[in-house]
């Protein structure tokens, strides 16, 4: 599933470091790195766009793709919210030094409320000493993320294998942060 965004979003930094612009063929993956390039076909209608990662997102279940405000509108997902749709990654921009299999970390929590974030950070801390947790502001409230000591995608789905959260909506998901 896709979903789109836009308001109150544009103008602001996105994960690549440029400031996001809505009106540009530009979306938003957990997982793939930053600069590829994407083919998103729309299964309803069969209109398709092609489009480069600049973000992390989306963070809701069950969406693989965020797309700017203007591949929404080419591809018919704007008026509905979300579609099904088909993503087919080209390969990625090579970088000097860049880890090929990704630097990873977990997404444990979003809070509207930056002390329930401190909390949630604070038992993270004492569990996994040997990492780096963090809370920052996210756009849709306080994040909390933990790096593990090495950050390849094995050692970032051990910790997230090992959080079982009482509720099952809350799951920790792996994020790209390349």
């Amino acid at each position: 599933m896709a979903s789109w965004y836009g308001p109150p979003y544009a103008g602001r930094k996105a994960a690549d470091g440029t400031v996001y612009d809505q009106n540009a063929m530009t979306a938003a993956h957990l997982t793939l790195p930053m600069g590829t390039m994407v083919r998103v076909t729309n299964l309803t209608n069969n209109q398709s766009v092609v489009v480069k990662i600049t973000d992390r997102g989306p963070f809701v279940h069950g969406r693989i793709i965020d797309l700017s405000l203007a591949a929404a509108k080419a591809t018919g997902v704007y008026r509905a919210g979300v579609a099904k749709v088909k993503v087919e990654a080209f390969a990625a921009p090579v970088r000097a030094n860049a880890d090929p299999g990704g630097r990873w970390c977990v997404q444990v929590g979003a809070f509207a409320r930056e002390s329930d974030a401190m909390k949630l950070k604070e038992e993270m801390i004492h569990r996994y000493a040997t990492a780096k947790v963090i809370e920052f502001p996210g756009p849709t409230g306080h994040w909390v993320r933990i790096s593990p000591k090495l950050p390849n995608k094995s050692n970032a789905s051990e910790v997230a294998d090992s959080i079982h959260p009482k509720d099952p909506a809350a799951a920790p998901y792996l994020i790209r942060t390349d």
